[in-house]
């Protein structure tokens, strides 16, 4: 290797960690903001809302309409339900989850991160806090090394808060908040509790912006997502540069429009400067528009020197592309999504709508595989297990079928009517007997239907009938 020429200035080393500056962020208002406000309540009321919806879920079961079902392994989505054998479906809800946030990516940049991301929301509300007891953000800077015991139960109470409702989803959700506190609630419960509840005091009071900078991976590829014609928060440097304090005069004829105010800095949640380009800390919040935007009306300048648009479409305002239309909503990036998107979508509707709410299970007997009888006949012996996965209790008869027309018995009953109870597994007997035709060699084909009153075939099961070659 050559070494660098005397005139090549050496780059100065980097330290490989970095110590954390603490941020504190300025409260502004605005458009952006209301929104955030909007977002930030609406979510939250409903995460702790919804496991109070009612649902009749009948005998044993909490009648809730969300409800996750860990001893009956299944989850309730109103008149939804989920069992172990239908995963596939939730392998649908993350695949359209995941290709919706790529869309969106595309489309708003990470708008989910600074708008919907609970992360966000915990912190925006634990900022909140910060704000109502300590003041705006100078007040905060003089007081960060005070003790602040009020900020710290509150923000306590609210991660408190936060676990319990988490575990309203996976039982009753009265039951739990009585157990908790008359001190009754323990086991896999109070292990969740108290580490959701640190989880949520850690997250959002103290790691803030480093979960966004290093623990969550969306930031690091979502650039891959983007392209010119998404809509992310830019600074307009074009018209904002050459920046610099206003003169008395106010005069920005032969300057930029930037007055170096660095109030977008200090509303940043991530604490980034939007002015030196876009970056991966920038969760798209937008609030330094809001800052921005009031600036530029107090010097009666345009707005939206910092704005919500696609580089697209300020190069066309800058003059850097002389020709071209506005950003469209639909290109091959958003159209290939959007594809993705509705067959998923197709697919899984398709299946939750055509799956099967029977399951039957055929266990033939192997020892012996059959039995002559004094008769002259064959006899094999067979086990059911019928599960029924809808939510009502059903009524079916069972038939048999072969070539050989035999007969059937089911132990214990009387016909061959059964009934079977929601949610629950179903045990038979079931002794097949007929003759064995010599062409067969040993094994014939046989189907065990079950029917239902109307006597409509609703499930059809294959299996073999044994006899001696």
């Amino acid at each position: 290797m050559q070494p660098l020429p005397p005139d090549v200035p050496h780059a100065d080393p980097k330290p490989l960690y970095a110590s954390r500056t603490k941020i504190h962020p300025r409260r502004i208002s605005g458009s952006f903001r209301k929104l955030k406000d909007v977002m930030l309540w609406g979510f939250l009321a409903l995460y702790h809302l919804s496991p109070w919806l009612p649902w009749d879920r009948g005998a044993n079961k909490p009648d809730q309409a969300i409800l996750f079902d860990i001893s009956g392994k299944r989850i309730y989505l109103f008149n939804l339900e989920i069992w172990p054998h239908d995963i596939y479906m939730l392998t649908g809800i993350m695949i359209i989850a995941a290709v919706g946030l790529f869309m969106s990516a595309a489309l708003i940049g990470r708008a989910w991160c600074g708008f919907a991301c609970f992360q966000t929301i915990w912190t925006d509300l634990f900022m909140k806090v910060e704000a109502f007891i300590e003041g705006d953000r100078n007040a905060r800077i003089r007081l960060d090394h005070a003790k602040r015991g009020a900020k710290h139960a509150i923000w306590l109470m609210i991660s408190a808060f936060f676990a319990l409702s988490f575990l309203w989803y996976f039982g009753d959700a009265a039951n739990q908040t009585r157990e908790l506190f008359s001190g009754e609630i323990g086991g896999w419960s109070l292990v969740t509790f108290l580490t959701l509840m640190a989880m949520t005091y850690l997250m959002a009071g103290f790691a803030r912006e480093q979960v966004c900078f290093y623990m969550c991976p969306y930031g690091r590829f979502q650039g891959v997502m983007f392209d010119e014609h998404s809509k992310v928060v830019t600074y307009e440097s074009w018209r904002g540069e050459s920046r610099g304090k206003p003169g008395k005069n106010r005069d920005f004829e032969n300057r930029g429009h930037c007055v170096d105010c660095s109030l977008c800095v200090q509303v940043c949640p991530t604490g980034i400067d939007i002015r030196d380009g876009q970056q991966m800390e920038c969760i798209g919040c937008a609030l330094c528009i809001d800052a921005c935007n009031d600036v530029m009306e107090k010097f009666g300048l345009p707005k939206n020197l910092i704005s919500y648009d696609s580089a697209h479409n300020i190069a066309l305002r800058s003059g850097a592309k002389k020709v071209g239309t506005l950003s469209k909503f639909w290109r091959p990036r958003t159209f290939i999504y959007g594809f993705i998107l509705l067959a998923t979508l197709g697919v899984t509707s398709y299946a939750l709508h055509t799956r099967d709410l029977l399951e039957v299970n055929i266990m033939k007997d192997r020892a012996p595989f059959y039995v002559t009888l004094s008769s002259g006949q064959i006899q094999n012996a067979y086990t059911l297990s019928i599960l029924n996965k809808s939510n009502q209790t059903r009524h079916y008869s069972i038939d048999v079928n072969a070539t050989n027309q035999p007969s059937f018995q089911l132990i214990g009953q009387d016909d061959n009517h059964i009934r079977l109870e929601s949610g629950k597994v179903t045990s038979l007997r079931l002794l097949v007997r007929g003759e064995m035709p010599k062409d067969a060699y040993g094994t014939l084909p046989l189907e065990i239907t079950l029917r239902d009153p109307r006597h409509h075939p609703i499930k059809v099961e294959e299996t073999v009938f044994n006899g001696p070659k």
